[in-house]
């Protein structure tokens, strides 16, 4: 299954977890266009091809890096809960934990506003050009994908429940097999509202009516008024140094990423190059760094209009030195410790590089595979459930939900530059495996400097439980890959880990990777062979 050869390109490179997504950027850029109108078209295209994973009824979170100004710009694009819908109403209808299927799991949409704040700052292509191939896909069908049968035969016993999507994915009530075909004429015709009438039809307009519509009649909070006062935001992204070498960027809160950087700060202080990459004694190191990263996020981060987070501390030296303290190379820690930051106050993710220079971390998603479930009539788009997976109903907790408020969000991008110039553009879904794997992959490559093909091949794992309100409690399990050798396993279970050995390509994930080789002036591109990605030069 490994690939372990690099792709190569000159003037641009595209990798994504669909080929057809992968060939419709390279379209664009074949056209003229820049890495920002090909990755808006690439979102197109996945909203359309990748129904599981991402849509228009998602969210988006980006890193843009421009050549022009040499500087890197966060794009944020998450939605609020509807005004109407707090911890005490769910209380009052019976919930202890938040729904993870039906209207009441739905937050505010941000990915169409995304789309097009990004290519009205960015971009130089009309959304006309670029969603082409979207549209055409969505009104004369694709190839069902194995990937893509899988994730409709593993969700059938949960969107059985709402007819519109059953009866689009599982006709006769059978799920869709590879080889099929899947037309979604309703979502052809919102993409072409979309393309003739932007962002308005979307948040204000018709289809906003029909959202708010089945709201009402299935007893959901939207009034309107928080879809139309939505925005995407363009804002400064948040970031560390790594062995005074590299620059790691990451998309601020309520994204996640910062738990990467703390990650990151965490492990530099110690001399990983003297370890094998996939040895005990490496990975006890790295999840004892993910636990104590996760645990400061769950403990203090949440919306940043609600919450007085100490995020500039999270991510210091400083606070990264005294949490290195409580590593043991020898055992895991019983009990996550605290120490309190001194302070003032189921997804798919690309990445796309242009022959200026230009690049794009991007990642959009519905959060669990389908969303919600809820897909509203007559538009064909899955809304997703961002609010039922991240917030929980405990009162006084950072991200307890409140009526106008967003949920702490798993959705993270990551850029790395060197000598102020990008160096690596990546990213990869997988909800709370995404700062876990993006930290493995940065080691990968920079402290082992393995290339984008080989750094997506390697051994991994993901440890549990995360950030996902309703699985805190259950017992630490660090998930390995079966290709790590007996005496990493059976190391690992001396320290004190609690071993879950699955599939040799089973973690999860799936890296989608681009390097700049300056000195060669071309590309290098990596896809994850756990998925059925493409990375291809020009």
């Amino acid at each position: 299954m490994e690939r372990n050869k690099c792709q190569y390109g000159r003037r641009g490179m595209v990798a994504t977890a669909h080929p057809l997504a992968t060939y419709t950027g390279l379209k664009v850029l074949e056209a003229g266009g820049n890495a920002i109108d090909a990755a808006i078209a690439i979102a197109g295209t996945t909203c359309v091809v990748m129904p599981a994973m991402c849509g228009l009824g998602g969210d988006v979170f980006a890193l843009v890096y421009t050549a022009k100004d040499e500087s890197v710009h966060a794009v944020c694009s998450s939605g609020v809960v509807p005004n109407g819908q707090s911890a005490e109403h769910m209380r009052q209808l019976g919930y202890k934990t938040m729904p993870l299927s039906g209207i009441l799991s739905v937050s505010v949409p941000g990915a169409v506003d995304a789309y097009y704040m990004m290519l009205e700052r960015f971009g130089t292509m009309q959304i006309r050009q670029l969603w082409e191939d979207a549209l055409r896909y969505a009104r004369g069908g694709f190839c069902v994908t194995p990937v893509l049968e899988a994730n409709i035969r593993d969700a059938a016993q949960r969107m059985s429940e709402f007819d519109e999507l059953s009866g689009l994915l599982m006709p006769q009530g059978k799920p869709l097999k590879a080889g099929e075909t899947l037309c979604q004429t309703d979502l052809a015709d919102s993409i072409e509202s979309i393309m003739r009438d932007g962002p308005d039809v979307f948040y204000r307009g018709e289809i906003a009516d029909k959202i708010i519509q089945y709201s009402r009649q299935h007893g959901g909070f939207f009034d309107g008024s928080e879809l139309a006062e939505h925005q995407a935001e363009l804002c400064d992204p948040i970031s560390t140094t790594y062995r005074d070498k590299y620059q790691i960027y990451q998309t601020p809160p309520p994204s996640q990423g910062h738990i990467m950087l703390e990650e990151m700060n965490i492990i530099e202080g110690f001399n990983l190059k003297s370890m094998s990459p996939d040895s005990a004694e490496l990975v006890h190191l790295l999840v004892e760094a993910k636990r104590l990263a996760f645990s400061d996020r769950n403990r203090y981060m949440g919306d940043p209009q609600f919450v007085d987070a100490p995020l500039d501390a999270l991510i210091s030296k400083s606070y990264a030195t005294k949490r290195r303290l409580h590593i043991d190379a020898n055992t895991t820690m019983a009990e996550i410790p605290e120490d309190l930051p001194q302070h003032d106050c189921d997804t798919t993710s690309f990445a796309v590089v242009d022959r200026w220079g230009n690049a794009v971390s991007f990642i959009h998603s519905l959060s669990m595979a389908f969303g919600s479930c809820v897909v509203v009539p007559e538009t064909g788009i899955i809304l997703n459930n961002r609010a039922g997976r991240g917030f929980t109903l405990a009162d006084g907790h950072p991200n307890c939900i409140a009526a106008g408020k967003k949920t702490m969000h798993t959705l993270n991008a990551f850029m790395v530059l060197r000598d102020g110039a990008p160096y690596l553009v990546a990213n990869t879904p997988g909800g709370d495996g995404q700062p876990q794997h993006n930290m493995q992959m940065a080691v990968s490559v920079l402290d082992f400097g393995m290339n984008p093909q080989q750094a997506a091949d390697a051994p991994r794992w993901t440890h549990t439980p995360g950030t996902d309100p309703a699985t805190l409690d259950s017992a630490a399990t660090l998930s390995i890959e079966s290709r790590f050798s007996r005496s990493t396993l059976e190391g690992l279970r001396q320290k004190g880990h609690n071993l879950n050995v699955i599939g040799p390509w089973a973690a999860g994930g799936t890296y989608q990777i681009i390097m700049f080789d300056v000195a060669k002036s071309i590309y290098l591109g990596g896809t994850d062979p756990r998925g059925e990605g493409l990375a291809f030069g020009l």
